[in-house]
């Protein structure tokens, strides 16, 4: 006869939930990465095309791609706290949750990402042909990149309670 609470466990605690918690480890690096090296990349070109007419402004216009790595900082702290709480026997709902705090982080990292490399090809662009729309430029960037930081802070919230009052798993 098998134990009903040896059963229950068993459903709680899965032999496939770290999975989980390791896709949202892959995820969280992966997908903040793929969003800084698009705004790395679509701002550098800007930045690069406008040092030809004013290379005085050179290493000022790198604050986009400055700004856009900072995204993938974002995601290693994510995957690092992920990968730290991974174990062998963990409960579905640890592994959920950190699977959803990897995409939290990752998808938010994404869209800033794409939302710093826009706005860095046009801000370059437009600040060297008008030094004035400079700031302008470093206030709009500073919008994008809060919303990686949304996904961060809401990723970590996420990894504090995936640990709360969950059922150990022991069989």
């Amino acid at each position: 006869m098998t134990d009903p609470a040896l059963l229950a466990n068993m459903d709680r605690c899965p032999i496939y939930a770290s999975f989980f918690g390791a896709m949202g480890c892959a995820v969280a690096i992966i997908l903040t990465t793929f969003g800084a090296a698009y705004g790395t990349a679509k701002s550098a070109v800007a930045i690069f095309a406008c040092g030809v007419l004013r290379p005085d402004r050179l290493m000022q216009n790198t604050l986009c791609a400055i700004m856009a790595q900072i995204l993938s900082v974002y995601g290693i702290v994510a995957a690092v706290i992920i990968a730290n709480a991974l174990k062998e026997k963990m409960a579905l709902y640890t592994g959920f949750m950190q699977f959803g705090a990897g995409l939290a982080v990752g998808l938010c990292g994404m869209a800033a990402g794409f939302a710093i490399g826009i706005v860095g090809d046009s801000g370059v662009r437009a600040s060297t042909q008008q030094p004035r729309l400079y700031i302008g430029l470093v206030l709009i960037l500073i919008f994008a990149e809060v919303l990686g930081l949304y996904g961060v802070v809401v990723s970590i919230l996420m990894l504090t309670k995936s640990e709360l009052n969950v059922t150990t798993c022991e069989y």
